[in-house]
C-alpha cells in the first residue's frame, strides 16, 4: 500500500502514529506500507503496490501537496494499472470529479483554483454526511453538474471499472 499522508503528516510522526495502527487494524501488515515522502516523488513511482490509500485532514492542503510532488498522473496510472483506491474524506474528495464544494467544509488557503482533482468517479462526495449537511447535497443535486454521493462516516463506496 502507499500511503499519503495528509498536509499536517510527516512521515517519522506517521510511523510513530495511530495512523500505521489504524492501517494496522484493517489488515495491511506494517512492512507493506510505503508512506508516501512528498519531497522525494521519485522514489514510488514503479512500485509493485494493490492499494492506493490518501488520509483525510483539508481537501485543498493534500491536493496541493500531491499537485507540488508530480505525483497525480502516478496516482490515476496505479489505478488503471489495478491499484485499489482508498479515500478517507479528503482523500475520498479527491477521487471525484470537482473539488470546489468542499470549500463549505475545508477552508481553501492553498490557493487552490484548479478544482478539478483525479478524477477517478465521475461526480463528486458529500463526506461526513449528516442532516446538518442536508441542504447542501440537495443544492448540489440541483445543480446538476455532477452526481452527487453522500458519504456517512461509516460508509464505503466500491466503484469497479
Amino acid at each position: 500500500m502507499l500511503f499519503f499522508p495528509n498536509e499536517k503528516g510527516l512521515e517519522m510522526s506517521i510511523r510513530k502514529s495511530k495512523y500505521l495502527k489504524r492501517l494496522e487494524s484493517y489488515g495491511f501488515e506494517r512492512k507493506n506500507i510505503y508512506v508516501f515522502d512528498y519531497s522525494a516523488p521519485d522514489l514510488f513511482r514503479g512500485l509493485r503496490i494493490d492499494a492506493i490509500y490518501i488520509s483525510g485532514g483539508n481537501t485543498f492542503g493534500t491536493l496541493m501537496r500531491i499537485r507540488n510532488a508530480g505525483f497525480e498522473e502516478d496516482i490515476v496510472s496505479y489505478v488503471k494499472a489495478g491499484a485499489v483506491y482508498i479515500g478517507g474524506s479528503a482523500g475520498a474528495h479527491l477521487a471525484g470529479a470537482d473539488i470546489r464544494h468542499v470549500e463549505v467544509y475545508d477552508e481553501n488557503r492553498f490557493g487552490i483554483e484548479n478544482y478539478r482533482p483525479l478524477a477517478l468517479y465521475d461526480g463528486i462526495f458529500v463526506c461526513h454526511f449528516t442532516c446538518e449537511r442536508q441542504e447542501h447535497y440537495e443544492k448540489l443535486k440541483s445543480d446538476g453538474r455532477y452526481k452527487v454521493t453522500p458519504l456517512r462516516d461509516e460508509d464505503s463506496l466500491v466503484v469497479e471499472n
